[in-house]
């Protein structure tokens, strides 16, 4: 198969045979409304995948798995016969479009599957390109070799991702972003003329030749991709690690289970510090007359040896005396200086 543009012989009764080129004569474009819609969001979805991937990770692992998801999806209901009955386009839309979300969800939550997702994207994307390269000087006999180039390329940048997280995120993204803005050019320009020829090379089916303006489209591919990746390597990316924000989150909540330790700690007394001894405290027994003010004895004293009054008298000053000085808290025992009264 060559490169060289199609030409159309047109035999007119009278006349001679005249050679037209098909990349002179005009594309008809016919629009329709809901592969417009899609293709004009993918296009937003592409700039912010080739210039700012790294920096939105958590977005740009549910947008892979979004859109996979609903092409593979797509794809097979537009073109399979589902339960007997072809489906139409709106339908399959929303087939695809519900099960990407699915998709999306799963790669966003489970950091592994998202970046093994990304990385075989990337795989993908370049296999196509070296297939469409490859056509060039050699054509595969058999469909094997294509998918076994798709297959290996694949699965080996997916573990390359995993390996190297940051760099073949960012590379993964530059490219498959510029890869969507190159489709939707392709795709307003030509009708996905170019789409059509990079699948035939995965099909093996012939296709005609692409004309200038395809090629120009497709070198927008690689200059976009590595725009992408100087800005986001340069710019968006430069400081950024989407491992250290899980670590914050993580740190956060260490902190906070440990601040709540501290605090039930406050709240509950807990037992001395070890090498400290503490001096246990008896409490003080008192009992009814056990103990004697010492004012209490030294007025005994002066009455016994000077005015000598009688025990009935003495007793009742006793047992009154008593009754006050208990209160005082006297530590004199009652039988340190107790006078024996005769009669």
């Amino acid at each position: 198969m060559t490169s060289e543009p199609l030409q159309i012989d047109l035999g007119v009764a009278g006349e001679g045979v005249t050679e037209v080129d098909v990349c002179e004569l005009e594309i008809q474009r016919d629009y329709e409304i809901i592969p417009a819609i899609i293709c004009t969001m993918c296009c937003l979805f592409g700039v912010i995948y080739c210039f700012f991937g790294y920096r939105c990770f958590k977005a740009i692992m549910f947008l892979s798995g979004l859109l996979f998801g609903s092409i593979i999806i797509f794809l097979l209901c537009h073109k399979e016969r589902v339960l007997d009955t072809e489906l139409s386009v709106e339908v399959s839309a929303g087939i695809g479009l519900a099960i990407g979300l699915l998709c999306g969800l799963v790669t966003m939550l489970v950091r592994s599957v998202g970046l093994f997702m990304t990385g075989l994207l990337l795989g993908l994307l370049l296999a196509a390109a070296a297939l469409v390269a490859m056509e060039q000087v050699y054509s595969p006999g058999t469909v094997w070799v294509p998918v076994g180039m798709l297959m290996g390329s694949g699965m080996l940048f997916a573990v390359l991702t995993l390996q190297w997280q940051k760099l073949f995120t960012v590379l993964s993204t530059s490219v498959f972003g510029a890869a969507i803005m190159a489709v939707c050019v392709d795709y307003f320009i030509e009708m996905l003329v170019l789409v059509q020829f990079v699948y035939d090379r995965v099909r093996l089916a012939p296709s005609p030749p692409l004309c200038w303006y395809s090629w120009v489209i497709m070198a927008v591919w690689p200059a976009l991709s590595i725009l992408g990746i100087v800005v986001q390597w340069k710019l968006t990316a430069e400081g950024f690690s989407h491992t250290e924000v899980i670590i914050s989150r993580r740190q956060k909540r260490v902190q906070l289970m440990k601040i709540r330790q501290k605090d039930a700690k406050k709240r509950q007394p807990g037992p001395a510090p070890e090498g400290t001894y503490r001096r246990k405290s008896y409490p003080v027994k008192r009992y009814a007359g056990d103990v004697l003010a010492p004012s209490y004895l030294q007025s005994l004293r002066d009455r016994q040896m000077g005015t000598g009054t009688s025990l009935s008298s003495l007793s009742t000053n006793t047992h009154t005396m008593v009754d006050l000085d208990y209160d005082c808290g006297s530590t004199v025992p009652l039988t340190a200086t107790t006078p024996v009264v005769r009669v």
